[in-house]
């Protein structure tokens, strides 16, 4: 079945609840990336708190069959199922959970992902019902703010202390603490380009990565190839190349933002640790 359609279908089936303001498709749907292996998001905005029996009715009536099902816990339940063959993943909120949740990431400026991922899943999602509701919600987030930019540079530019060690985990051949590194940084680099893209998180771990590179307009040349090399060749290349496309970063945030002083931090990102025996 096609995806939309079944995202259509169940929405029909959670908006026969009272309790139900607004019924938001988010996800690689509703940004038209997806394939074969993606399922269904549904954000449910609730006027009241769902009881378990409010979350299970669309289940029974999609003649679902439950993987997860999931208490109230950090202002969400959540529940997952199988429903015609494709899996559902449903978050459900109050809607006064979203509002103060939209409100901390454009007034107070929270870089913290999580928010800006329900952020993003409501200006980019698709409604599927509430729609006067979801309109004024894209409002709010329309306008990324500049001092939200600043915040998830700041967030985002300090690389760590095992940074510094690099060098010494490449020439140990110590694979799995290296990788770590590497993804680190590059979680870094992805959170940094963000905010000098004016661009909300779509995801805590930076899924799509490819597909959100290039959505962007400021980020180094051949960016995500080049950060797919890191992975793919050879380490002390790879090394290489990370070490350069981070200070192509820095130097587009001093270009896009002279006010903040990255000085320290670039040289921190230069910085190895010492070899014994070795001036």
């Amino acid at each position: 079945m096609d995806l939309n359609i079944l995202a259509a279908k169940a929405a029909k089936v959670y908006q026969l609840n009272p309790k139900v303001e607004a019924v938001v498709l988010g996800g690689s749907v509703s940004r038209k990336w997806h394939d074969s292996y993606s399922d269904v998001e549904l954000f449910i905005f609730w006027n009241e708190p769902p009881t378990d029996e409010d979350r299970k009715f669309p289940i029974t009536k999609l003649a679902g069959e439950v993987i997860d099902f999931y208490p109230y816990e950090e202002e969400e339940w959540s529940e997952s199922y199988i429903a015609e063959g494709i899996k559902l993943e449903i978050s459900n909120f109050l809607t006064a959970s979203i509002e103060g949740i939209i409100d901390d990431v454009v007034i107070s400026f929270n870089p913290d992902v999580y928010k800006q991922c329900l952020a993003a899943a409501v200006y980019e999602g698709a409604p599927l019902s509430g729609k006067a509701l979801i309109k004024q919600l894209k409002e709010k987030i329309e306008q990324y703010p500049d001092e939200l930019s600043i915040a998830m540079i700041k967030e985002y530019m300090y690389l760590g202390n095992s940074w510094t060690n690099r060098e010494a985990l490449l020439n140990r051949e110590d694979w799995l603490m290296l990788y770590k590194v590497i993804t680190d940084v590059q979680t870094n680099i992805m959170g940094m380009l963000s905010g000098l893209n004016k661009q909300y998180v779509y995801h805590p771990a930076f899924k799509w990565q490819k597909q959100t590179l290039e959505s962007m307009m400021i980020t180094p040349e051949n960016i995500h190839n080049r950060l797919e090399s890191v992975f793919l060749g050879e380490p002390a290349a790879s090394l290489s190349e990370l070490e350069g496309i981070v200070q192509d970063v820095y130097r587009l945030i001093q270009c896009e933002y002279p006010q903040i002083d990255i000085s320290s931090v670039i040289d921190k990102s230069l910085f190895l640790r010492p070899e014994q025996g070795k001036e």
